[in-house]
């Protein structure tokens, strides 16, 4: 990890302990682990303190139906002012896959959010406009998780 995303880091902590769950450097990225709780708190902070003013991506994912907590989500954050990268990760139980939604910290957060919901189920409290956005409304059921048939189903007649 940088000095610069130690920083960061260590002012998360400063600011709230609880916030910082667990920090992991790999690959020359850094990864810091949020409560749900606390992600939108950690969000704000980030953006007004320290300049991370763009959320370059949010995703989800699934571990599978065997692990415990099944789903998580990715914020990677980006400061325009300093070029600085720092993910944010919350994991979500399968039985209750809720979050806070960062729309009010970030705009763009709605469409990475409507496509998480999309493709995993993940519900993001608060979303303005929480529907699909790629797949169709009459999709059953969230065609990435590791859960959903391989083959799909086909509910559509090409005919």
């Amino acid at each position: 990890m940088t000095e610069k995303l130690q920083t960061f880091v260590d002012a998360l902590k400063q600011k709230d302990p609880a916030w910082v769950l667990d920090v992991v450097s790999a690959h020359g990225e850094t990864t810091v682990f949020v409560g749900r709780e606390n992600i939108i708190d950690a969000c704000i902070f980030l953006r007004d303190e320290h300049h991370f003013d763009m959320l370059a991506d949010l995703c989800g994912g699934d571990l599978g139906p065997e692990e415990d907590p099944r789903f998580f989500v990715n914020y990677h954050l980006f400061s325009t002012t300093h070029h600085s990268r720092l993910r944010l990760k919350v994991f979500l139980p399968e039985d209750d896959p809720k979050v806070a939604s960062a729309t009010s910290v970030w705009k763009t957060a709605n469409w990475h959010e409507r496509e998480t919901y999309d493709f995993f189920g993940i519900i993001f409290e608060g979303h303005p406009d929480l529907r699909r956005i790629l797949l169709p409304s009459d999709f059953d059921g969230f065609a990435l998780r590791k859960d959903y048939p391989l083959r799909g189903y086909e509910p559509y007649s090409l005919n």
